[in-house]
This record gives C-alpha cells, sequence and structure tokens, in this order.
C-alpha cells in the first residue's frame, strides 16, 4: 500500500502556512502573523516529531519502519533539506518582501549599525537601566563548564581575549526571554533586535577584554517525553515531573546558527551539545521568526484582516422584551454552533454559565483539554460548586505543552470544591463534552454540549470549529455512561448513540467505510485535520477501488495518496488554510439518494485518537443542522482561493483561483444571511 511519510507531511502543511505569508492578497500583518506561525510550527516539529524520532534512534530501534516503509535514519535524512528549503524561504519573505513592505507602511526594523547617535544614546540608557542588570554573561574554559542551553532561548556565542593572553575564550549569553525581542524606539516606527544591542554593549560584560565574534544561536530539544501514568503514584507530581524534564531535557535536536558563526565557534557548540552536522541550520538572517508575533499584534487595524464580531446563533436570540434562557430553547431542539462565526461567548460558555447560575440545575459534568489562563468556563464551574452544585471537571493535564496551565487551574478548581479527576491511566481524554443535570417540571432532564473543539475562548475565536447543544435524553444518557466510565470503574462500552475512542470509533468507521465501499453510489466526504491511521486509509483504498467517490479535506498531515490509478483514482484530498485555523471533525457517508449520515467530534484519523485517547463522536440527524453540516462541506470543496489539493505523487498545489470562493469570508457571509432571515422563537414556553 502507498503511503505519505507522516514528517514530510507535517513539513507541507508548514508550506502552506508560509505561503500565506507570501500571498500578497493578505493583509501585510496577518503576513507576518503567518510567518511567525511558521516558525513556531517549525519548533514544535523538532520537540516532538525530531525529538521523538532522535529518542528511537538513541534507544537503538534502528530496524524499525515508518508506515511507509522507511527506518528511523532514512525519515531524519529525508526532513533535512525539507527543513532547509523552508527556512531559506522564511527568510526571503521577511528580507526581501515584508521587510521593505512595512517600512512603506511605517514600520521598520533597523540594525544598530543604521541608528544614529541620538538613537544609540537612547539605546545605550535603556541598556544600562533594563537589559543589563538581568544579563548573566558565562564564561567557558577549564574552571568553567559549558552551561545548560535551555530549550528555545535566544543565546549569542562571544569570542573574547585577554590583551596579555595569546588564546581566545569563549563566554554564552543568554537573552532573557522577559526583555522584547524587537525594542521600539521613541518614535514608534522603528525596531530594533534585542540580540543587537546586547552585542552593542559587551564591552560592558566583558570590561578589558578584545570582543573578537559574537554570533546568534538557539538551542531545540526534545520534548517528547513519555508519562508512564501506570508507574505513577501521584498523577499530577508524574506530570510536574515531566515539565522539570523538559526544561531541562538532556537532548538537543537542532541548533540554529548565524551563517556568519566561524568553524571554531560552531564545532565547539555541535561538541558540548552532541550534536552532528545534521542536526545543524545555519540561517542567512534573523534566528526565530516566532517572535514577530509582537509585530503583528501592533494596533494597525488597516494591515489586519477586517474585524470579524461572532453572532449570537438565531435560535439563542431572545426577543427583545424577554431575558434569553437557554435551556428553553434547547427543547425546542437541538442548536448547532459554527465558530468563529458564531459566537462562543453567547452559546457554549452561556450554556454553562446558565448552568451554574440556574437554582434548578444539580449537576455539571466537563471534560477541559486546553481551556486557557482567565477562562470564564472555570469561573462558572467555581461559581456552580460554591452554591453546592455537583460539579466534575475532567482535566487532561498531559495536554502536551499546556500542562502546567491546567495543573494550576484544576488546583484552583479543587480549591471551590468541585471534583477533579484526570481521567484513564494511559489515555488522555480529548473529547468535548458537557452534561448538564436539571430538575423539572416533569422530572430529571439533561442538557448536553459535544464538540470539535477546546473550551477556550481564545482560541473559539481563531480556530473554526462545530458543536451541538442538545437536550436529547439518549445522547443525555450516553454521556452519563461515558462519565461514570471517565470518572469511576464503569465498565459500559455500547452506547445509544456516542461513538466512542477506544472501543466503538474505529470498528464504527471501519463498517460505514465499508457499507459505502459496497453501495453502487458509494460516497464519503470526510474533513478532519490529520488523516494518518493505516487502517482507516486501506479502508478508504478498498472503497476507492469498487467506485466509492470520496472527498478527503484534511487541513495538517495527510498520509494517504489519492489519485493512484488501480488504488485510489476515485479520492480526492484538498486542504483549507487561511485566516481561521480548520479545527473542526466532519463526516459523511452515503448518497444523496440514500440520505447520508452524518458525524461531528472530537477524533482526528489518527492511530492515537483512535486507539490512545478518549475521544467522543456523535452521529447528527437533525435535518436543520445536516443541511448546515453539508453547507459547510459544500463551501470547503467549492473553494478556490484558499484550497490546496494533494496529486498522485503525493505534492500539494493551490487551486487556481477561478470564481474567487474563499471559505472563511463565504462563512461569514453565509451566517449574517442566517441571523438577517430570522424571526425569533418564542423562548417562554
Amino acid at each position: 500500500m502507498k503511503y505519505l511519510n507522516r514528517d514530510l507531511s507535517w513539513l507541507d502543511f508548514d508550506a502552506r502556512v508560509l505561503a500565506l505569508a507570501a500571498n500578497e492578497n493578505v493583509p501585510l500583518l496577518e503576513r507576518v502573523r503567518f510567518l511567525a506561525i511558521f516558525s513556531r510550527n517549525l519548533d514544535e516539529f523538532f520537540q516532538v516529531r525530531i525529538g521523538g524520532l532522535q529518542e528511537q534512534l538513541s534507544a537503538g530501534v534502528v530496524g524499525s519502519t515508518s508506515s511507509e516503509g522507511l527506518t528511523v535514519v532514512e525519515q531524519l535524512k529525508l526532513v533535512k533539506p525539507r527543513v532547509e528549503e523552508l527556512i531559506g524561504r522564511s527568510v526571503r519573505i521577511f528580507t526581501d518582501d515584508l521587510k521593505p513592505k512595512l517600512a512603506a507602511a511605517g514600520i521598520r526594523f533597523t540594525d544598530w549599525e543604521e541608528l544614529e547617535a541620538i538613537d544609540r544614546t537612547h539605546l545605550d540608557k535603556m541598556f544600562y537601566d533594563q537589559i543589563f542588570p538581568v544579563l548573566t554573561p558565562l564564561a567557558v574554559d577549564p574552571g568553567h563548564p559549558f552551561p545548560y542551553i535551555s530549550n528555545l532561548s535566544l543565546n549569542l556565542a562571544v569570542v573574547v581575549r585577554d590583551p596579555g593572553v595569546a588564546e581566545p575564550r569563549i563566554a554564552r549569553v543568554k537573552v532573557p526571554p522577559l526583555l522584547p525581542r524587537f525594542v521600539r524606539m521613541p518614535d514608534g516606527t522603528r525596531f530594533v533586535p534585542v540580540e543587537q544591542v546586547i552585542a552593542a554593549h559587551l564591552d560592558a560584560l566583558f570590561p578589558g577584554m578584545e570582543i573578537l565574534e559574537r554570533h546568534a544561536f538557539r538551542v531545540t530539544r526534545n520534548a517528547d517525553f513519555a508519562l508512564k501514568e501506570d508507574e505513577a503514584e501521584d498523577l499530577l507530581e508524574a506530570v510536574e515531573s515531566v515539565l522539570r524534564l523538559r526544561r531541562r531535557s538532556p537532548d538537543a535536536v537542532r541548533l540554529e546558527i548565524d551563517r556568519a558563526m566561524s568553524d571554531g565557534v560552531r564545532q565547539l557548540l555541535a561538541r558540548e551539545l552532541e550534536l552532528s552536522d545534521s542536526d545543524i541550520y545555519a540561517v542567512d538572517g534573523p534566528l526565530d521568526l516566532g517572535d514577530l508575533w509582537s509585530i503583528a499584534d501592533l494596533d494597525q487595524p488597516q494591515l489586519k484582516y477586517e474585524p470579524w464580531l461572532p453572532l449570537t446563533p438565531p435560535q439563542l436570540a431572545a426577543s427583545s422584551d424577554q431575558a434569553l434562557h437557554l435551556f428553553r430553547a434547547l427543547r425546542q431542539g437541538d442548536i448547532l454552533v459554527h465558530h468563529p462565526y458564531d459566537s462562543f461567548l453567547t452559546s457554549v460558555e452561556a450554556f454553562v454559565d446558565q448552568a451554574a447560575r440556574d437554582p434548578r440545575v444539580m449537576a455539571i459534568k466537563q471534560t477541559l483539554y486546553r481551556t486557557g489562563v482567565d477562562s470564564p468556563i472555570i469561573k462558572s464551574l467555581i461559581r456552580a460548586a460554591e452554591a453546592g452544585k455537583q460539579v466534575v471537571a475532567l482535566v487532561e493535564v498531559t495536554a502536551r505543552f499546556d500542562e502546567a496551565t491546567n495543573i494550576n487551574f484544576a488546583r484552583a478548581l479543587e480549591e471551590a470544591g468541585v471534583h477533579v479527576v484526570y481521567g484513564i491511566v494511559g489515555l488522555k481524554t480529548h473529547a468535548k463534552i458537557t452534561l448538564v443535570v436539571r430538575t423539572e417540571t416533569s422530572g430529571i432532564r439533561r442538557y448536553s454540549h459535544v464538540g470539535t473543539g477546546n473550551y477556550n475562548p481564545t482560541t473559539a475565536r481563531l480556530y473554526e470549529d462545530i458543536g451541538i447543544l442538545s437536550s436529547d435524553q439518549d445522547l443525555g444518557g450516553d454521556l452519563t455512561e461515558l462519565f461514570n466510565y471517565l470518572t469511576g470503574y464503569s465498565k459500559q462500552s455500547r452506547y445509544k448513540k456516542l461513538l466512542v475512542a477506544p472501543g466503538s470509533l474505529r470498528p464504527a468507521l471501519l463498517e460505514l467505510i465499508k457499507h459505502e465501499a459496497d453501495a453502487p453510489d458509494g460516497c464519503i466526504i470526510i474533513k478532519v485535520n490529520n488523516l494518518v491511521d493505516p487502517t482507516i486509509i486501506q479502508a478508504l483504498y478498498a472503497a476507492s477501488q469498487t467506485g466509492a467517490q470520496i472527498d478527503l479535506i484534511v487541513r495538517g498531515i495527510c498520509c494517504l495518496q489519492p489519485g493512484v490509478p488501480g488504488l485510489s483514482e476515485n479520492i480526492r484530498v484538498r486542504s483549507i488554510v487561511g485566516r481561521y485555523l480548520e479545527h473542526s471533525r466532519i463526516m459523511r457517508f452515503g448518497s444523496e439518494a440514500r440520505g447520508p449520515e452524518y458525524f461531528i467530534g472530537s477524533a482526528d484519523v489518527m492511530q492515537r485518537n483512535l486507539d490512545r485517547r478518549v475521544e467522543a463522536v456523535i452521529p447528527v440527524s437533525d435535518p436543520a443542522l445536516t443541511a448546515r453540516l453539508q453547507e459547510i462541506l459544500d463551501v470547503n470543496l467549492a473553494d478556490d482561493d484558499l484550497a490546496w489539493t494533494l496529486d498522485a505523487e503525493g505534492v500539494w498545489h493551490k487551486v487556481s483561483t477561478k470564481v474567487g470562493i474563499n471559505t472563511h469570508r463565504r462563512l461569514q457571509e453565509l451566517a449574517l444571511a442566517r441571523l438577517q432571515a430570522h424571526t425569533p422563537i418564542d423562548v417562554s414556553a
């Protein structure tokens, strides 16, 4: 079977993000932001994917192969030239394209050498007042061992010589992360890289020494540490130990250097960091373009996307003389919310907030994977617990790079009386589910939210996600059983509506695919973040060979190879990359003639999601809601402005713009049209 390499596919996604930084049709500061996103994505790639491969190499598992049959060594060799190409392209975009355009718009990057005397005097004072006190030069010699270089830190390697001693010495100066990377000059329009300000004042750090060389460098370390939950007596302590290990990771996986760095300094760094030439990336421009995020955040609205104010879903827009009561609205029918087009604040946050305030609500149960530092949802859960409600929060403290944040708010919840649990040993809880239990005249009633995205108000404005708010009692019963499984010792594995991983989700997907393979008019449309799982890919290949028509909308990694004669000629793959991060998962099985089935949920098509995470996927059958889902899929498939397609050789191509359908702009237009066409419903019943 044919599979595309997962790591190269990840880098292909980074290339699509980088293409947005080069796209002149994108507002200027948004292009800067995409360049910063590209750089941060590349950091994560090395910390996680390359870190994991290097760990396998160190453990001696050189013979194991990937799904496409490559050894660890072969995979690492594939990555190097592709990364170098992307880094070179990113530097050229910044240096040759964005910098001149930013200067024309009044945002200028100025090197120290270009500054006039008055500017240098200003920076001299800033250096001695604000920068010098927090710098710590560290010598490297027989009496001073090579210092630990923290992950992703920016540093200067300085070569100095005592005038009375012939042999030069090397020292390291770390650029403290608390300092702004780009120092803003008093005129408000010019920015000077802080490492250049430090470099210009090295004589203050090494008085009496001759400064021979100074070069920027940056180290990336492995952050892919496995948590041995089954061996941990205290999960929080185990996670905190992983955080400490990550902060002091002994395994460097990448060294970024200024291309002008001398061979002597380069060799010393490589030797001390135990890196080979293949791990070193020489850059012809500034290191760590991820710090451009601060420039992208400048208050220059004319250089950004036109603001979008998320809309309150029409079903939740109460008439002017009535207070919004979400539970009454839900009893009239399920509500689909599509962020960021629909407001997270007036839908999901309002759902949890009303549950916390409503005296009839007896219990609230919710999973929290990534929710942000100052989340209104956390405040609502605390308020509910303080009001005496039964509140359960399943906090996933092993969510990578959010562990510390999650530990902190888990402790705050516990202090308020919330029952905090950490899920199933060996499984990350990635499901996005909320259950509210309310006493009503007719008895106990359950209200639910099942979504594709995190309960995070910040990302809800940046990520495209879908959620279903429901008063369906079968769904509520399923969620009750699932929470009992997550918090207790329930062995429940069969549900009326939910598809749960690990368990029923994988076999259900395989059965749905096979059903379309066997049908004379087989039709499958799947929208996900990543498509990696070999078993599902094989099933899709088999369905294609029987004539089933398959459209895959894969934002990130795709290991399936479409359009291969005799294997996948009936499969088409596209990716939408633009203003919002496509994050929702929608699956459709069946032709219009037979009546398609729709599903949404938290799971991507990856081994980890289907086998090693708790995921929740639900069917959507309400005609009004399925029409919305089909509308989203149709817009994605018609897009010729943001879309890329994958060919039979595994190469991504930008779709030629003919009609000019932009998914994100079109979905904004449709959201406005729905609001304008809607007559407020009576929620007083």
